[in-house]
């Protein structure tokens, strides 16, 4: 979880948006993960797990609305369509934790700077 969470902060933060093939690719694996080990997630992970469905969502439904290719946008939207199933379980388990939804959106805006310390582990 730890990887494909720095990577999303690592995408977030390039200057440059990256092609529909290392976007897929990206994608994929997320799913894979979540499919193979959401039940096992520990809370943290779950905020992580949140954080990555719902930029890749909102990134996905963006392209899909700005693509001139019909075929790459209906893949797009299909990204969105199954992360927002995504988002809305972890949203959901977060809920029955004792988290509302003001708590969860200071904890998402606040893991936007883990990108910091990522950066300096890289630069370290």
């Amino acid at each position: 979880m730890h990887d494909l969470y720095k990577e999303i902060h690592m995408y977030l933060n390039q200057e440059e948006e990256i092609e529909f093939k290392q976007f897929d690719n990206y994608y994929k694996r997320v799913l894979k993960f979540f499919n193979d080990h959401s039940d096992e997630f520990e809370e943290e992970d779950v905020w992580k797990a949140l954080f990555i469905s719902e930029n890749v969502m909102s990134n996905a439904d963006g392209r899909a609305k700005e693509v001139t290719d019909k075929k790459e946008s209906k893949k797009y939207s299909r990204m969105s369509q199954r992360l927002t199933l995504w988002a809305q379980n972890f949203a959901a388990r977060l809920a029955r934790k004792g988290y509302n939804e003001e708590q969860m959106n200071a904890r998402f805006e606040k893991m936007f700077d883990d990108y910091e310390k990522f950066k300096q582990e890289q630069e370290g």
